[in-house]
């Protein structure tokens, strides 16, 4: 029998690779015997040998040094690894991104008519604009090679709906600072959405699929009680998810099991979003 979800063999570029996500995206890809380029900016051996150990030894993993807001740096990272490998990649996960923690500091956590208009611009341009970047330099590469490739743009639940702000009322209760869940992340995690689906037809006769992959909320051991227990409240499973349990569906969504699915979101979200 042919093994759908076989890509043994392709080459993957995670970015945000050292991440708690994507370092279980690439520790996956890996073991199901895929070339990976692990992309943060200063990726490094030293850096993939503290966050993979003795997997960071491996012929099939190498570190690409990136800036996703920097068009040139993209292109040189992946210059480099097709320089190596002899090919560009198959497999693009756009997992990098940029958030804000309920720890972070009142100037960048207070009520929307306050939020700072150069942090919304930085947020944005991390997780929209370096995703196009990326993306069109992926994808213009994987068109001139004429080779099929999957592409994979890590959403979140903020960016199908709004976040819930009842759930972090409880800092203002406990510092006498309130915590607002700024705007920004949001506004630029909906423009994923429409942004997979226009590529995905661009580049549907192509042979290049482009999905979404969208989490909910990550258990850290960094966050507090009760956060954890305000967010879990809301989950009808009942718990955060782990680093790994996105796992899968990368897999499906990489491979020649998701074959006929392109311009989707799948939502791997505990229930979030059944309310």
């Amino acid at each position: 029998m042919v093994d759908v979800f076989d890509i043994s063999g392709r080459v993957a570029l995670v970015t945000g690779g050292l991440g708690q996500i994507g370092a279980e995206f690439v520790k996956e890809l890996h073991g199901r015997g895929a070339r990976v380029a692990v992309a943060s900016r200063g990726a490094d051996v030293d850096r993939l040998e503290s966050v993979f150990g003795e997997l960071a030894s491996s012929d099939r993993l190498r570190a690409a040094s990136m800036d996703i807001t920097d068009q040139a740096s993209v292109n040189a990272a992946l210059d480099e690894i097709e320089e190596a490998w002899g090919t560009c990649p198959d497999i693009l996960v756009n997992n990098a991104g940029l958030d804000t923690q309920p720890s972070a500091p009142p100037e960048v956590s207070g009520p929307f008519e306050d939020f700072p208009v150069e942090v919304f611009r930085e947020v944005v341009d991390v997780n929209l604009v370096g995703t196009f970047i990326v993306t069109q330099s992926v994808g213009a590469r994987m068109r001139r090679e004429r080779k099929p490739g999957s592409i994979i743009n890590v959403g979140s639940i903020y960016g199908m709906g709004s976040p819930v702000q009842d759930i972090y009322a409880y800092k203002e209760e406990q510092t006498g600072v309130p915590f607002v869940k700024p705007v920004a992340y949001s506004a630029a995690k909906s423009g994923i959405y429409n942004f997979t689906r226009y590529c995905a037809t661009y580049w549907g006769r192509d042979g290049i699929r482009v999905n979404t992959l969208s989490p909910s909320g990550v258990r850290r051991d960094t966050q507090d009680e009760t956060f954890q227990a305000n967010y879990t409240a809301r989950i009808p499973i009942g718990r955060m998810a782990e680093p790994d349990e996105f796992n899968g569906a990368l897999v499906f969504l990489s491979s020649d099991a998701s074959k006929y699915m392109t311009g989707a979101n799948l939502v791997v979200d505990g229930g979030w979003t059944a309310w």
